[in-house]
């Protein structure tokens, strides 16, 4: 008998709100996290001005040993992983049994200890006077190894540093180590620091939003045909995954659960993306979870609001579940989180379920004609009682990845 991959905590720190009662009442109610940030204007041709922050105070909260090797992405990571871990109720004991394994990841580490390193080596052409632990700050594999020192994780640990995937890879990774019976329980997710240059990546390729830059509240603009762009910003989400007979013999109670993971690569081009690499993914994720596209009642979209990125994830959409399946994008409403999305958007679609609602796409108020044809969720919030939710994301590369979801058990 297959085994079953229940959610029994979840943690996280975002623009709209550090927990997910928080964050899903901003989702409800249409409160957003974009803000212009002033000081990029100090960077020679950077255009894009708007960002998603993150207001959470992170000094402190750990010994000074432990946060010797950690920079804000570690931290952020750190805080979400610390109200997982907490709501599902694992003990010391347990995370050092080596029955509870990692899978976490960011873009590539902290960007703001990189340029600190950098400025300091280059400036003289000399190490001298650099930190120890500095590499360990900006390692692309900080976030996973501080959390499994942090917690003492002794079972398979795994780094999955893809970019835009990353935390969604990092769920779908722990959701098959369990099914697979290699772990009990798996801590997954990712985060992303704000920084000027993953901001500046976007820019260069003409991909942030521009137009928006004295007026916040307009953007970004998931399938809209005024959007101009995404709006990069910072978070964190954990995702504690467990075996669902291991939970009900702790007395846990799911939140939700894995039912399907699907993944896949364009094999084309390292930033164009696929229509047909994107609907083998979403296609991947049904046949694992045994469900026909009828059965999905809602997806969260990957939908950054760049020009082609939303056309083609549109166009594979609808190939594969047709054009009445309810949609939007909650980066809309938090910007574009890079590393930790993937987290985030299977963290709301789980409070969409448990609550009862599904977020709309804040911003969409045309919809963009080269778009295909969906049930794109405009305005309000609206009630309901979804069941089964899909949510997807997409990296360079063409990593894609689609993930389905069900509610409590």
């Amino acid at each position: 008998m297959q085994r079953r991959v229940v959610i029994t905590g979840i943690g996280l720190a975002s623009p709209i709100g550090n927990d997910l009662e928080l964050a899903s009442a901003a989702l409800r109610e249409g409160r957003h996290g974009i803000t212009r940030v002033e000081g990029w204007g100090r960077i020679g041709d950077l255009s894009t001005r708007l960002a998603g922050r993150v207001c959470l105070e992170l000094e402190g909260r750990w010994p000074r040993q432990t946060t010797r090797s950690m920079g804000r992405v570690a931290k952020l990571a750190a805080y979400a992983s610390d109200g997982a871990i907490a709501q599902a109720g694992l003990d010391e004991a347990l995370l050092r049994s080596g029955d509870v394994g990692l899978a976490y990841g960011s873009t590539h580490g902290s960007s703001e200890e990189l340029e600190r390193f950098c400025r300091r080596v280059f400036a003289e052409d000399s190490l001298a006077g650099v930190p120890a632990g500095a590499y360990l700050r900006f390692m692309s594999h900080t976030t996973t190894a501080n959390l499994a020192a942090l917690y003492g994780v002794r079972g398979r640990v795994i780094s999955t540093c893809a970019a835009c995937v990353s935390s969604s890879q990092a769920i779908g990774a722990g959701y098959e180590a369990i099914r697979a019976g290699a772990q009990d329980v798996m801590i997954c997710g990712g985060a992303e620091e704000l920084h000027w240059v993953p901001a500046g990546v976007f820019d260069i390729l003409f991909a942030t939003s521009c137009g928006f830059n004295d007026a916040p509240d307009d953007s970004p603009r998931p399938f809209d045909v005024a959007r101009d762009g995404l709006v990069v910003a910072e978070g964190a989400a954990t995702l504690v995954l467990e075996e669902y007979e291991h939970a009900k013999a702790r007395g846990v109670t799911p939140r939700g659960e894995v039912l399907g993971y699907g993944t896949s690569c364009d094999g084309t081009h390292v930033t164009s993306p696929s229509v047909d690499g994107m609907a083998d993914a979403m296609r991947r994720a049904l046949k694992d979870a045994r469900l026909d596209a009828s059965e999905v009642d809602y997806v969260n979209a990957h939908a950054t609001a760049t020009l082609v990125g939303d056309r083609a994830e549109s166009q594979a959409t609808r190939q594969v579940l047709g054009e009445r399946v309810p949609v939007s994008s909650t980066k809309a409403f938090t910007g574009h989180t890079l590393g930790a999305c993937g987290a985030l958007e299977a963290a709301f679609c789980v409070a969409m379920m448990e609550q009862g609602f599904l977020a709309p796409s804040r911003n969409l108020t045309r919809v963009d004609p080269e778009c295909a044809p969906l049930g794109y969720i405009l305005g309000d919030a609206r009630e309901g009682s979804p069941r089964r939710m899909m949510t997807n994301n997409f990296a360079f590369g063409g990593i894609n990845t689609s993930l389905i979801l069900g509610a409590r058990p």
